[in-house]
């Protein structure tokens, strides 16, 4: 088995990916969007930490959270969110995978280093739509904190819409 090098930092903001286990034409997470945002609740009532940036895609999501200052157990966090997720949906909503579960059994993350990090990868999560094809401006998926940024006056309504190219330093 592979010895998976983590880096726990107590306090810590991370990006992370996580991907259900069949990707292909998979739109479950959306449309139980629901089903998600109960599941990340209840986990941050029992194990807080703050989400700095969140974009939910068909068959994947990408976050920026920040766990608390005495705090580095991110992987429970998926634990929970991954379980009570596969809980609350339907039962024939998880057959097409014809597996024993829906998600991808690790997830993917990056301790941010400083604010430029942190920026990058904030404009990553909310490009990400656009990266994929799913819209053609990033003010139009609607499972996202982009929108949540644009009223706080962080990012103008019509963000990257002429300068993708730019924008797209990371790739899934």
């Amino acid at each position: 088995m592979p010895n998976y090098r983590r880096v726990w930092q107590p306090g810590g903001c991370y990006f992370f990916t996580v991907t259900l286990r069949q990707r292909c034409k998979n739109r479950l997470l959306v449309e139980h969007i629901n089903e998600l945002r109960k599941a990340v609740r209840r986990v941050r009532a029992s194990h807080p930490f703050s989400i700095h940036g969140w974009v939910v895609l068909p068959d994947h999501m990408h976050c920026l959270i920040e766990l608390p200052p005495n705090d580095c157990d991110f992987a429970i966090r998926w634990r929970l969110i991954k379980s009570y997720f596969s809980r609350e949906i339907p039962r024939s909503s998880r057959e097409p995978c014809h597996e024993r579960g829906i998600w991808q059994r690790r997830f993917w993350e990056h301790l941010v280093r400083d604010e430029r990090d942190y920026r990058a990868h904030l404009d990553y999560v909310h490009i990400n739509p656009v990266k994929h094809g799913l819209v053609t401006r990033v003010a139009d998926w609607p499972y996202s904190t982009f929108h949540r940024y644009v009223a706080q006056g962080v990012y103008a309504k019509d963000w990257a819409n002429d300068d993708l190219a730019n924008l797209l330093p990371y790739r899934d």
